[in-house]
């Protein structure tokens, strides 16, 4: 026993004495737990909203300073006819437009009915289910404090209108959300793996001393996963139009050129790794940690961004898979061509060329020893 104890306070020695590993063992648990207390959440908290008054009278207004001072919503913009509607939601900047038929008061106060219409932005289905869920429970609040004081009871109907996805289904969230991060972690992990690979193979000096120079040796190792991630991407689109019925409204050949964009920043992220990591083990685990969960947790992927907390929403606007799956929300669903995704295009472009010249500098410092 004497032995077996001497060899288990061994063990205990080597663990603590690696850094990696008390990483791995107490703080992807603790950064877990932080993340998915945070981010989990079927709350709406606030939403920006517009909001669409033909009545302007004090039932609406009322009803409108209930939905500001809920905390679920932000009243984003006040719109003066119907056709801002359609500019609102292709800008991006509310999730839903709240329309106040005329004489709203009047018909309340005569018919003892009027009708509300909430119109969602359900490209993204769950939060556009949620808002509208949210929306309608102030408003029956409202109704249901005015009736207290009402000798007949009055009734306000919430009419929901779904835009770009009137059905509700989750491919329509999906699909671009799965898109993204396969193309990041294929591209990053492979790319990765395979220069790493050469390193702990040895074949990495030869490549060095021949007449290519680093540049063309990174370049070489990319170039043909820059061919079969494009091959993921159309395999992607026709599964998800054949498959599930997911429409491309917009753009096919914007829709591969950004996807082009994208798949160069995922490759440059994997450039990135192998130059940091010296075995194949290191670059697939920093490449599913690093790449994955973000991906899926900090994207709005699955999870809104705008329910997050502040501090998380700044690592969300520095991912750049949340771009990515805007711009193809935009195109894919909304049919929006590039001026309205020019914003999310310059950023990934200028992540790409940051993340291009940070990673081959710091390859070419770690193989060519200068």
């Amino acid at each position: 026993m004497k032995h077996f104890f001497g060899f288990v306070r061994k063990e205990f020695h080597h663990i603590f004495r690696d850094r990696r590993t008390l990483i791995i063992l107490f703080g992807i648990p603790v950064a877990q737990m932080l993340l998915f207390g945070y981010i989990i959440t079927t709350e709406v908290k606030d939403a920006r909203i517009a909001i669409l008054d033909h009545s302007k009278d004090e039932t609406t207004r009322k009803i409108i300073n209930k939905l500001a001072s809920s905390g679920y919503f932000i009243i984003a913009k006040y719109l003066s006819h119907e056709q801002e509607i359609e500019a609102c939601f292709r800008q991006g900047t509310v999730k839903e437009v709240v329309v106040f038929e005329p004489d709203f008061a009047q018909k309340l106060q005569n018919e003892k009915m009027a009708s509300v219409h909430l119109i969602a932005d359900a490209s993204d289905a769950n939060s556009a289910n949620l808002i509208v869920n949210y929306t309608g429970a102030v408003i029956n609040d409202f109704i249901a404090k005015e009736n207290t004081s009402s000798a007949l009871p009055l009734q306000i109907i919430s009419e929901p209108r779904m835009l770009y996805n009137p059905e509700l289904k989750g491919v329509y969230m999906f699909v671009p959300g799965t898109m993204a991060m396969i193309l990041v972690l294929i591209c990053a992990l492979l790319t990765s793996v395979s220069i790493v690979r050469e390193k702990e193979l040895g074949t990495m000096e030869v490549l060095l001393v021949s007449p290519l120079k680093p540049l063309q040796i990174v370049l070489g190792k990319v170039t043909p996963y820059i061919f079969l991630s494009f091959v993921n991407v159309i395999t992607i689109l026709l599964l998800s139009n054949f498959v599930f019925g997911l429409p491309v409204r917009g753009s096919i050949t914007l829709l591969l050129a950004e996807s082009f964009l994208f798949i160069s920043l995922a490759l440059s992220l994997g450039i990135l790794i192998s130059s940091s990591t010296s075995s194949q083990q290191m670059a697939m685990v920093a490449s599913m940690l690093g790449l994955m969960l973000p991906s899926i947790l900090l994207s709005g992927f699955i999870f809104p961004i705008d329910n997050m907390p502040g501090w998380i929403q700044w690592i969300c606007y520095i991912n750049p898979t949340t771009y990515f799956i805007i711009i193809l929300k935009n195109i894919m669903l909304k049919g929006l061509g590039f001026i309205s995704v020019w914003k999310e295009t310059a950023i990934l472009a200028g992540m790409t060329l940051f993340l291009l010249m940070v990673s081959t500098k710091k390859f070419k410092v770690r193989l060519g020893g200068k």
